[in-house]
């Protein structure tokens, strides 16, 4: 197997989209088949990409979320019907921004709680408001001691956009699910995460704090006015610090590493380290679309056409209306600087790619890497 359309593409993608390198690899049958890096590291020097480095994954870290709190689900630490406020107090008693049809708003108390699965589906209400009042305030008192639950409390001052479970809305729940999963477990989300999932999927490259500089690609952003990247610095917004772990976007990762983790969701929680992250029931029911059709028409973005959204990931439900190649049930995400998972466990298949370009082009670069990649394969 070449993969002759994938490595064009790729090729092809710092001349098209300005993307200054990017790395890929494809695991088929729980084996890697590709692996394939083009474009430089560093713009100014010139130096190729350097398989192994280290990439902010961003939104992609939700994988690795979510899979926490559906362990806690199979180890009945839950329910997805409970309230979050059953396990963290501050979510008890929330309000909901109404607005009028002459554009004014007003307050309302929540006629129904915001539930785990509000959570996992993002239909929650919140926002992505990282600069909202309690917030700010409490970044400003605690400085860089503040903590995930610290954070997660303050998310619940803020109103909700709507009342829970009527919209679709891409937010903070996931780091409000990291503060759940400390809550229950007992655990420093973090450390949880890498007990639990990291180094049962043989992921020694992963963490979520404390990379040394030289060991993670340089990141940039794509300045439009420009028509060019222009250096971002190594820097991650939503790590507000050491001690906050966000759920949300808060994993940094190698390829070799985060595809092992990919490909155990592939092969339905059996990592080819021989250990068990999830049960194949509790993949299928993340998989499975959670959204009616009004929230799948909140879901607009034009890279997931064809996508329901499962327990925080997409997943493919309508190909033709995606003019997409990946067959029902594909599923995944991606991140703000252009990382993208894609699992597909009828086939045994699983990619993820990375660059380290926010203002991505996610909508462009993303629908061709799977759509490459299925010609490639030639499967039905």
């Amino acid at each position: 197997m070449e993969f002759e359309k994938l490595t064009a593409l790729l090729d092809r993608l710092p001349r098209d989209v300005g993307v200054p390198g990017c790395e890929c690899m494809v695991y088929l049958h729980g084996e890697p088949v590709y692996r394939h890096t083009a474009g430089v590291r560093d713009v100014e020097t010139g130096e190729p990409v350097r398989p192994g480095d280290r990439y902010y994954l961003y939104s992609v870290s939700k994988l690795a979320t979510c899979t926490a709190v559906l362990q806690r689900l199979e180890a009945g630490d839950f329910l997805l019907t409970d309230p979050v406020g059953e396990y963290l107090p501050a979510f008890k008693e929330m309000t909901v921004r109404v607005r009028e049809t002459d554009g004014t708003e007003h307050m309302e108390k929540a006629k129904n709680p915001v539930t785990i699965r509000h959570l996992l589906t993002m239909t929650a209400g919140l926002d992505y408001d990282f600069g909202a009042p309690a917030v700010a305030a409490v970044r400003q008192q605690m400085g860089e001691k503040v903590t995930t639950r610290q954070v997660a409390a303050a998310i619940a001052a803020k109103p909700l956009s709507f009342e829970p479970g009527t919209h679709w809305q891409y937010s903070l729940c996931h780091d409000v699910l990291g503060a759940l999963v400390e809550e229950v477990s007992g655990e420093r989300f973090a450390q949880y995460v890498q007990r639990h999932i990291f180094a049962p999927c043989g992921m020694e490259n992963t963490l979520y704090h404390g990379v040394p500089g030289e060991e993670l690609a340089p990141q940039y952003r794509f300045d439009d006015a420009l028509g060019r990247v222009v250096p971002e610095g190594q820097k991650n917004s939503h790590i507000l610090g050491p001690c906050y772990d966000s759920g949300g976007a808060g994993v940094i990762s190698t390829v070799p590493d985060y595809i092992r983790f990919a490909d155990a969701l592939c092969h339905f929680g059996m990592a080819g380290t021989g250990e068990r992250i999830l049960s194949p029931r509790t993949v299928e029911l993340m998989r499975t679309n959670a959204l009616n059709e009004t929230c799948r028409r909140d879901m607009n973005w034009s890279q997931l056409c064809g996508y329901g959204y499962g327990l925080g990931v997409r997943t493919m439900v309508d190909p033709a209306a995606g003019g997409s190649l990946s067959p029902v049930g594909e599923f995944g995400w991606g991140g703000a600087a252009g990382a993208y998972a894609l699992i597909d466990p009828s086939h045994e298949l699983t990619l993820f790619y990375v660059q380290h370009m926010l203002n991505n082009k996610e909508p462009y670069i993303h629908p061709r890497l799977r759509n490459a990649l299925y010609a490639d394969l030639g499967v039905r």
